[in-house]
């Protein structure tokens, strides 16, 4: 018999939806689940029919996190092994936020520990009005060591400390007003609104779209003054993209008519 595959990949009008498909667990973050995101994410880099991804969960949950039983036998090995075995969700964020294109996250029902750094690893978070994040690692004496990084650029620091210190679930509501979430979506007309989020964006260009989450997150790591530099770099190297050329000339098509 062969086994459903643990990531759903579909494609259409410009938007590739990678879907966690292991329902059963909450679609909880095994190994496998992360290989098969890092090889969707590579294989989406470079091709042209895709402009925008979108991560969901199959089921009632986006993600409830790292596979415990997985966690469990990891602690068995030695340090060598389980630095490895934190490195590939590390590698996995760090693909994700240097991919060229939006990575969108979708979130239905609940997106707890690894999932909810999972969603936060995400450039931009759609939640249901229903849905719930947290990291709720403190209660079993753990950290979410692997999104933190990302997570205290996301919200402010005291945020962030309460967030993970506390482990408390919160409301999509609550997400959205300390800036984790993007926007809430309402129950009715769920599906058509974030799929029409994800394909407006997709009728971006390309190159603008790329060009500004480079620069985006460079400048967290750079000084005023060095982030200046960098923004005129890229200034100048937009102007001379096909897009950028093409609207200036439709742009100024239009205001001399």
């Amino acid at each position: 018999m062969t086994l459903p595959s643990v990531l759903l990949q579909e494609t259409e009008e410009g938007v590739r939806t990678l879907t966690l498909n292991r329902p059963e667990k909450r679609n909880a973050l095994s190994s496998e689940m992360i290989e098969a995101l890092r090889e969707a994410l590579a294989g989406a880099a470079d091709d042209d029919a895709t402009s925008v991804l979108m991560i969901r969960g199959a089921g009632k949950d986006f993600c409830a996190g790292a596979d415990l039983a997985e966690l469990e036998e990891m602690a068995a090995l030695g340090e060598e092994e389980n630095r490895a075995d934190a490195a590939r969700l590390g590698d996995l964020f760090r693909a994700m936020r240097s991919h060229p294109k939006p990575i969108i996250a979708v979130v239905q029902g609940r997106a707890l520990a690894g999932g909810c750094g999972l969603a936060t690893a995400c450039d931009l978070i759609l939640a249901h009005e229903d849905a719930q994040f947290g990291y709720p690692e403190v209660h079993l004496g753990f950290v979410p060591a692997m999104v933190m990084t990302i997570l205290r650029r996301k919200v402010p620091e005291g945020i962030a400390f309460e967030l993970v210190a506390r482990g408390e679930r919160i409301s999509a509501v609550r997400a959205a007003q300390i800036g984790l979430v993007n926007r809430v979506v309402a129950d009715s007309g769920f599906d058509g609104e974030v799929q029409g989020y994800a394909r407006e964006l997709a009728q971006r260009p390309a190159s603008a779209l790329r060009l500004s989450k480079q620069l985006l997150y460079e400048l967290g790591d750079l000084d005023f003054g060095a982030g200046m530099e960098r923004g005129i770099d890229v200034n100048v190297i937009a102007r001379f993209t096909q897009a950028c050329r093409d609207g200036v000339r439709r742009f100024l098509a239009r205001s001399r008519r």
